[in-house]
């Protein structure tokens, strides 16, 4: 075997790895595609933190797009105080409570949507990023359910 055609071999074996890899990478994205996962933690003083994610079948500046302009228009308790379309992110606060929301895109139509929030003293402060998850999902016609549910 010459040494070109040893290098094409290779060069080809590699790109049908790298297709590969994307392709089962899209898979697993898919089997996971709305359903939503949360983490929090509370200390004994009552701080600490809660974030949901969730990856959606939708272009990321959709997302991010979608979130903003629902943000904005159905929530008047919710102050937005900073938005950053290149990065898709957006920072709001809803009394003492702050959150970020941010879309990252995973491919071109998949994006992968999380939102994190501090815990505040208010009782109903860890419904907040789970509920902004849920609205997204709703806006965007995506059904979304709680992961383990």
């Amino acid at each position: 075997m010459s040494k070109k055609t040893y290098m094409l071999t290779m060069a080809a074996v590699a790109m049908l790895t790298v297709v590969s890899a994307q392709a089962q990478w899209v898979m697993v994205a898919r089997a996971v595609s709305g359903q939503v996962q949360r983490m929090e933690n509370k200390s004994n003083n009552g701080s600490g933190y809660d974030v949901a994610t969730v990856v959606l079948m939708a272009n990321a500046d959709k997302v991010y797009q979608t979130a903003l302009n629902g943000l904005k228009t159905n929530h008047p308790e919710i102050k937005i105080t900073s938005n950053d379309a290149k990065k898709r992110e957006i920072k709001f606060s809803k009394g003492d409570q702050v959150a970020s929301m941010q879309a990252t895109p995973l491919g071109e139509k998949l994006t992968q949507l999380v939102i994190a929030s501090n815990l505040g003293p208010q009782p109903d402060a860890t419904s907040l990023v789970v509920e902004g998850v849920m609205k997204v999902c709703k806006q965007m016609n995506v059904v979304c359910t709680m992961a383990g549910e």
